[in-house]
């Protein structure tokens, strides 16, 4: 093999290509990893956090599979909190502030100090196709690199431009240069590609703001972390501070709104409507008075404060007028000005589950360039893509989730089956099976598939192993051990404030009151064994919860039943009667895999999916006649 053959070649060192470019090394297959910055792997570009609904679900999901993004997380962490406690376990989220410049720091030394992995700095310019199988690739200084799988993870580098105001200029963040070249290949072979845009705040120097009249929201008091492997710990060093915009704000920015390259029709293409700009609030909203604002620390090492919710691109001059009338940020310095960026991403109805491109064997898309937003989605995506260019290199079946199992599938599944009208942001209401997808059961949901993919050692294996047994017997244990009323057990149930025992009932009936939680009921249970915190928390959630639970798997097997009804890959729908023009046309294009894929197609109609499974019958019938001839 001589030096410009490799096994997998990941464009670009973001979120995405560095989860996939470890995924596949991992795995034992050569891989080159091509980024236009050594110095800015991993760049935190926007907000210096991770995780959040949906988003932590995620985090904690790459984690189990044996991904990255959780461990280097955790060894930047300066700031943590679960969110949504108040509400069921579904809900609940870690989200944490992170030093950026750590963050980056940490994932460049696991990627340098990674087997089988190698880096290099350059632009790539263009892909090296024949047959409709991508071979290589090329880099500006005019070199060529081999390989039958190819990971492009662009973020919002194709054809990047920036917006400040009236000001624009082509770049793939600030500061570094777009990717001109390789966007417009993509267009030139056939892929149907859209614009979208995103917008960061401005950066703030700390020493600038007046703390004083703040809302003060400090880092959660119990130990947190989002890795199983890490040690959960307590940070106290660091607060989020909360104010709020005002009327004098709203002035401000609508009397420069015509300077406003989202508003003014400058920029024609569509922002995500889940992270809005300030502009995009205050003419989306008039009614509302104000807005919240969350000064987030950035680093351990700089004075910069991140102004979550101020998402701005006014002119330089308008973003500070406006700041500076906001409680205690009256005489605020801006160290960087918020702006827009606009980007190429491709339509992902054109990908495989596998985020393979059906166009071009071997070549696989990941991140926003298939039109999601934010670290956590651009990183699962990056991971999958890694380990199925390992399963195409060994001509095995790609590892695809089913919507069931994973945030992960519910996002694949809604980029390749509905595509994208908008930046695609995950969040816990696209999650129908949300009960069954906590992040607290993570691990034991996708751990097996991480071993199984080599990503994840045998010692940690055997530790969840453990832990999986622990539970079981535990919920077996309760289930068979029966509380009894008497005098003395009724006492104590009346401390506890629940109502008394009129016939015997188990310790498992007893844990779903919800009055009563694991610990309470330690008195009537003396023989109980000690067990780790992660196994009682395992415990409590899924007793407390099974009614919840059966119905929901009870759900999921009626889905299954319609995701393992499998559609032949040869099938011509313009050849069946029945299906309505656009269902034709739709059915076509995204070419479902099974019949509940289909049912998900926007557009199709259930006379559509009905006519589809009719045909689909005959086909089968045919075929099992002919297979019986």
């Amino acid at each position: 093999m001589n030096n410009f053959q490799y096994d997998v070649i990941v464009i670009g060192a973001g979120h995405a290509g560095c989860e996939a470019a470890l995924a596949s090394s991992r795995h034992g297959v050569k891989t080159l990893l091509i980024t236009s910055n050594v110095d800015n792997i991993a760049l935190l570009p926007c907000n210096p956090s991770i995780g959040g609904p949906g988003k932590g679900h995620v985090a904690r999901e790459i984690d189990a599979l044996g991904g990255e993004l959780a461990k280097i997380a955790d060894r930047s962490t300066i700031h943590i909190r679960m969110l949504n406690t108040s509400k069921g376990p579904a809900m609940w989220a870690l989200r944490a502030q992170v030093d950026k410049n750590k963050y980056k720091e940490e994932m460049i030394k696991s990627i340098q100090n990674q087997l089988n992995l190698f880096l290099l700095q350059e632009m790539v310019t263009g892909l090296l196709i024949k047959n409709n199988q991508i071979y290589g690739v090329t880099v500006q200084s005019g070199k060529e690199f081999h390989s039958p799988t190819v990971i492009i993870t662009a973020g919002t580098f194709l054809n990047g431009k920036i917006y400040i105001g009236k000001i624009n200029y082509s770049a793939g963040r600030a500061g570094e240069i777009a990717s001109i070249d390789l966007g417009n290949q993509l267009k030139s072979l056939g892929f149907s590609a859209t614009r979208l845009n995103t917008c960061t705040p401005p950066r703030i120097d700390r020493r600038s703001i007046d703390f004083s009249n703040l809302t003060e929201q400090k880092s959660a008091i119990e130990p947190l972390a989002f890795s199983y492997e890490s040690e959960k710990k307590i940070y106290h060093k660091h607060t989020v501070y909360i104010t709020r915009t005002n009327a004098k704000t709203k002035e401000v920015i609508q009397s420069n709104i015509n300077q406003v390259p989202l508003v003014n029709g400058t920029i024609q293409s569509t922002a995500t409507r889940y992270c809005p700009s300030i502009e995009d609030k205050i003419v989306r909203f008039p009614h509302h008075k104000s807005h919240q604002l969350f000064l987030e620390p950035e680093s351990e090492l700089t004075e910069e404060i991140y102004l979550q919710g101020f998402f701005t691109s006014l002119p330089p001059s308008a973003q500070l007028e406006a700041l500076h009338t906001i409680n205690g940020l009256e005489k605020c310095h801006i160290i960087r000005y918020g702006y827009a960026i606009e980007y190429d991403v491709i339509f992902p109805h054109q990908l495989k589950y596998s985020l393979e491109t059906k166009k071009i064997k071997g070549l696989f898309l990941a991140g926003q360039i298939n039109g999601t937003s934010g670290y956590e989605e651009a990183a699962e995506q990056g991971l999958i893509a890694g380990i199925n260019a390992v399963q195409l290199l060994d001509n095995k079946e790609p590892f695809i989730l089913d919507r069931s199992q994973a945030y992960i599938a519910v996002e694949i599944d809604d980029l390749v089956t509905k595509s994208i009208t908008e930046p695609y942001r995950l969040r816990t209401g696209l999650a129908e099976y949300r009960l069954l997808l906590r992040q607290d059961n993570a691990d034991l949901r996708l751990t097996s598939y991480g071993y199984q993919y080599g990503l994840i050692s045998e010692e940690r294996y055997q530790k969840f192993l453990q832990k999986k047994e622990a539970i079981e017997k535990e919920i077996n244990r309760l289930h068979n051990l029966k509380i009894y009323p008497d005098e003395k057990t009724n006492q104590k149930f009346k401390i506890l404030n629940t109502s008394p025992l009129q016939k015997p009932v188990s310790m498992a009936d007893l844990l779903t009151r919800p009055q009563l939680s694991y610990a309470d009921t330690a008195s009537l249970d003396p023989e109980r064994p000690k067990l780790d915190r992660e196994v009682i928390n395992q415990v409590e959630i899924q007793i407390k919860y099974s009614g919840y639970i059966k119905r929901q798997e009870e759900e999921v097997r009626r889905f299954k039943k319609t995701e393992n009804y499998r559609i032949p890959t040869d099938i011509d729908y313009s050849q069946l009667y029945g299906i309505s023009h656009e269902g034709i046309e739709r059915f076509s294009e995204i070419k479902p895999v099974s019949l509940g894929q289909a049912k998900r197609i926007p557009g199709v109609t259930p006379s559509d999916v009905t006519a589809l499974m009719i045909h689909l019958e005959k086909i089968k019938r045919n075929r099992e006649k002919g297979s019986n001839q």
